[in-house]
């Protein structure tokens, strides 16, 4: 039991780690970006479903542009806070990753991995010990492509 609990803050304690690392300090500022500004990218994942990320923070839009382009494999995953409703740029999905706390990743702890239509069939366990923070990290996820324009 007292091993169990153990366990259970540790994880607890690297998801809040991952929380405060995955929003950096302009993601304030990144998060009033206009709309022109922003950069919608479509991931995907071991599931080979699709789903559309929105980057407002240029430094992140460039190095997902770098990840297409083949000038980088760093950081190859994505990362972010998921808010439970449909974005207009995401309409299959019940749920969208926050813009302002998306971020790529090399390795994460086990406990924010889950697969697209995992997190969608789970949504309502999120924030829990599902997603602890609502943190999502799918240890499969890519960018496949940008797409230049998104219709609502």
């Amino acid at each position: 039991m007292q091993r169990t609990l153990k366990a259970a803050i540790g994880a607890l304690a690297a998801v809040a780690m991952i929380a405060l690392t995955a929003v950096p300090a302009s993601a304030a500022s990144a998060s009033r970006a206009k709309d022109s500004d922003a950069a919608y990218f479509v991931m995907t994942d071991v599931t080979h479903e699709q789903f559309v990320v929105r980057l407002d923070d240029p430094t992140e839009i460039e190095h997902a542009r770098d990840l297409l382009s083949g000038r980088t494999t760093d950081r190859p995953h994505v990362i972010g806070r998921i808010t439970s409703r449909t974005a207009p740029y995401n309409p299959r999905w019940s749920y969208h990753l926050t813009p302002s706390t998306v971020h790529f990743f090399d390795f994460a702890i086990e406990v924010c991995d889950a697969t697209i239509p995992y997190v969608e069939e789970h949504l309502d366990e999120a924030g829990g010990a599902f997603l602890p923070g609502y943190v999502w990290c799918d240890w499969s996820s890519r960018l496949v492509k940008e797409i230049s324009a998104v219709q609502p």
